[in-house]
């Protein structure tokens, strides 16, 4: 536990609303709810008002579960890992040590791949596919340019989209990265708190998921469901969004067939238009 949250948590010594822990452990009230609902971690203690808070002990395990799920951990394997009995705990915490050392050193060697692009962009030098890859990450396949291109290289889309690109520098690129980061982060976290297809705040993340692909050419609801069938389709995009969170490529793109169906579109004769 860190030392402000440490603070807090002695500092109440009836405990901690729901409210007051998510903004210390920097999660929603919805994923608490979630995750009480599921028993993955629930408020202790009541105080005299009946009012459930979390104490010292539970704040501790939601950092345990942030910091599994953070290791690439479902949330059923975080909790079947905290509530074994037979769990080594310091073997487990050396294990995690270990992996996030493995992550500080991928991300240093991304910050001095940063530097390398910012140089080259104040040089005037062109970013080469292969130094847009290393602002993407490890998940971006330089290959891919080449194979997009021969797929849609005659389409007005792929013309519009490398306009686009041509004007962008290093923090642009930076940018669509932080930008696909949250959404898909937000995609996952709604998934995980059961957010059902079709609903208010579904159809707000496929607009969002259309709006992050319309910053590259103009994109309609059906060319979005068009988009999504890959999603399912080819698994390197299943694989992708899985990795984020088991079973997200699916769901966004029920999300999204769903909110196709709220503009009037049925997405089983969705065509590119």
């Amino acid at each position: 536990m860190d030392a402000a949250t440490a603070s807090a948590v002695d500092g109440a010594d009836d405990g901690l609303t729901v409210g007051r822990t998510a903004e210390l452990v920097g999660v929603s009230v919805r994923t608490l709810h979630h995750w009480d609902e599921i028993g993955l971690v629930s408020p202790s203690e009541r105080t005299w008002s009946d009012y459930r808070v979390y104490q010292a002990a539970d704040i501790e395990r939601i950092q345990q579960v942030l910091l599994h799920r953070e290791l690439g951990l479902s949330l059923a394997e975080v909790r079947a890992v905290l509530d074994d009995p037979d769990t080594d705990v310091v073997a487990q915490l050396d294990r995690q040590r270990a992996m996030l050392s493995e992550r500080l050193d991928r991300l240093r060697r991304m910050i001095a791949a940063v530097d390398r692009m910012k140089e080259a962009h104040m040089s005037e030098q062109k970013l080469t596919a292969q130094q847009q890859a290393e602002i993407l990450g490890d998940g971006w396949d330089p290959a891919w340019q080449d194979e997009a291109q021969e797929n849609w290289g005659d389409t007005p889309e792929w013309a519009q989209s490398e306009k686009i690109k041509a004007r962008m520098g290093v923090d642009d690129w930076k940018r669509v990265k932080e930008e696909n980061d949250r959404l898909e982060a937000d995609l996952a976290a709604a998934m995980t708190a059961g957010v059902q297809p079709g609903s208010e705040e579904a159809n707000a993340l496929a607009e969002r998921h259309r709006a992050s692909i319309g910053q590259w050419f103009d994109i309609t609801v059906q060319k979005q469901v068009c988009i999504s069938r890959m999603y399912v389709q080819d698994p390197r995009f299943t694989a992708h969004y899985d990795e984020r969170a088991e079973g997200l490529a699916a769901w966004l793109t029920a999300i999204i067939d769903a909110n196709a169906r709220a503009h009037g579109i049925d997405p089983a004769t969705a065509v590119w238009e």
